[in-house]
């Protein structure tokens, strides 16, 4: 159902060439737990667009908690403020031809289709990995604080982290490289009309 809303706000589709971007702006939302890479697979693949001449703005979570949501901790209310100020710029950006994407943990799935229901071009990418994966990549040792119970309020562990149940993609990045997850949501886009281009005229990637 999101795929035709999508197709039919689009119009037709576009004729390939070396590249032809649907002239309208969108929102890539990626969640996931901290450290599933969504930082790093949302900067590869705005570094992909923005080389096809594509405008892309990232709001990256980290970044945004010392910015636009300072101040803000970590109750349920005060994360889902923290979403819906990204979710107005992500709807700002999109709404003037700018691709936008989060990089969040945004744990709460209610607050995340709110923002899905006020950008008619929204496109949510769930990066997928298990806590053993995860807690494994964790220099800091966060994880292993919250899992024997040292820290409150950590997603996933001691605070819920609830998965999307219909994105429009899924990467799981204990099993794939950034650069395949990445082709994975391209392909995506792609499918979804929202970006078009003739892959002869790029080198292999």
């Amino acid at each position: 159902m999101r795929h035709s809303l999508l197709a039919g706000w689009l119009g037709a589709p576009p004729q390939f060439g070396a590249l032809n971007f649907v002239n309208k702006g969108f929102t890539l939302w990626f969640t996931g737990m901290s450290g599933a890479g969504k930082s790093t697979i949302s900067a590869i693949l705005a570094e992909r667009l923005r080389a096809r001449g594509i405008k892309v703005e990232i709001l990256d979570g980290d970044v945004v908690r010392t910015h636009l949501s300072k101040g803000l901790g970590f109750s349920k209310e005060d994360r889902d403020e923290n979403i819906r100020r990204i979710g107005f710029v992500c709807e700002l950006l999109s709404r003037n031809e700018v691709v936008a994407i989060a990089a969040a943990i945004s744990p709460y799935r209610a607050v995340r289709d709110e923002i899905r229901a006020r950008i008619p071009l929204f496109v949510e990418v769930y990066i997928e990995c298990p806590v053993e994966v995860l807690a494994g990549r964790d220099v800091k040792g966060l994880y292993r604080q919250a899992l024997k119970g040292e820290i409150g309020q950590f997603t996933g562990i001691t605070d819920p982290y609830e998965p999307p149940l219909k994105p429009e993609v899924t990467v799981n990045s204990s099993r794939e490289t950034p650069e395949e997850s990445v082709e994975r949501i391209w392909a995506t886009l792609e499918r979804l009309g929202l970006i078009a281009f003739d892959r002869s005229t790029f080198p292999h990637q």
